[in-house]
């Protein structure tokens, strides 16, 4: 019986050992940090400037969104620089080819330019990549409209 009673100690210790063992939770992972907050507070409060001044400081070229927000920057200020704000959608859409916002801002850049045959391609893009519809089509199909009604001149939304 001693041989018994030993075994089943033996178990015991064990399996109250392999409880102690069971690792803690894991904490929940944070969420994530939008390194480009400060700069869409800028652009919402319409401070080009500003919000160029944090892209700069930021500095994250590679990022599509950085692209895209640096690119609308460049092109929402007083004197627009239309240049800089293509290649920086041109980046973005070669990061990422279907960042919609991306897509519909290169799209307005091209009315501002004249070009509407781009734009169109542009909304042809966006067509495919939001099948269903979104907002980035249907907002720029209504800049080609504008754009069309006034003799081929950009309108910008109000």
């Amino acid at each position: 019986m001693k041989p018994l009673c030993c075994l089943l100690l033996a178990l015991a210790a064990a399996t109250a050992h392999a409880v102690d063992m069971t690792p803690a939770a894991e904490p929940e992972a944070a969420a994530p940090i939008d390194k480009l907050a400060g700069a869409r507070k800028q652009i919402a409060a319409k401070r080009w400037a500003d919000a160029i001044a944090e892209l700069k400081r930021g500095n994250d070229s590679g990022s599509a969104d950085w692209n895209n927000l640096m690119g609308y920057a460049l092109r929402k200020q007083a004197v627009p620089d239309l240049a800089a704000a293509e290649r920086h959608y041109e980046a973005a859409l070669r990061i990422a080819p279907t960042h919609r916002g991306a897509l519909e801002y290169a799209g307005e850049l091209h009315l501002m330019k004249g070009e509407l045959d781009k734009a169109e391609q542009r909304a042809a893009q966006l067509a495919r990549v939001c099948a269903a519809g979104c907002e980035e089509l249907s907002d720029l199909k209504k800049a080609i409209e504008r754009y069309r009604a006034v003799g081929n001149k950009f309108v910008a939304a109000r």
